[in-house]
């Protein structure tokens, strides 16, 4: 017997948070976000086809909903100057939140095609193919914009080649470490 989608939908919050949190860089919008998907997948969950990848339904609702909202913002100036920004700022305590911080910052200059490209594959594991799916281009096009962010990543962090990043943290090892070939 087939599980119903709705029961599942709670085990990917913290996958789609995390999605969330990488698009947006700001936890209150990625919390809204995900409210959004989640409101637009259970209200259209009869749209979902049974036995498919909810994950990636998921995933692709909340893209979308990211894009709606970045298109409408891109109208709107707000935080010019950059004084709100720098209320927010807070001081890394070790070496491993510098890293962490340096990350972010190279992190957040990719363009959004990379970075969400780098988020599905690198950080929440799917596939090329889950990928091109879920962003409805080639695969080609999945694997040239992981490249050319990750490439992109390591010139703005500095890092040499094959020099490993000190961090412990997965998912950010996963965006900018190349998946195993295979």
């Amino acid at each position: 017997m087939t599980r119903d989608p709705r029961e599942e939908i709670v085990e990917h919050l913290a996958s789609l948070r995390a999605f969330a949190i990488s698009l947006t860089r700001n936890a209150a919008t990625a919390d809204d976000i995900v409210q959004d998907t989640i409101v637009k997948a259970w209200s259209n969950i009869d749209k979902f086809e049974p036995g498919t990848n909810l994950r990636a339904w998921l995933f692709t609702i909340l893209r979308n909903t990211y894009y709606s909202l970045h298109r409408k913002r891109a109208r709107e100036v707000a935080d010019v100057d950059g004084e709100y920004a720098a209320q927010l700022s807070e001081k890394p305590e070790h070496d491993g939140r510098l890293a962490m911080t340096d990350f972010r910052a190279a992190f957040a200059q990719l363009p959004d095609d990379q970075r969400e490209v780098l988020i599905l594959v690198g950080a929440s594991g799917f596939s090329y193919e889950e990928a091109a799916e879920m962003c409805g281009c080639a695969v080609g096009t999945i694997k040239s914009r992981a490249n050319r962010g990750r490439k992109r990543l390591a010139e703005l962090m500095q890092l040499e080649d094959g020099e490993a990043m000190e961090m412990t943290d997965a998912a950010t090892l996963g965006v900018v470490n190349a998946p195993p070939s295979g």
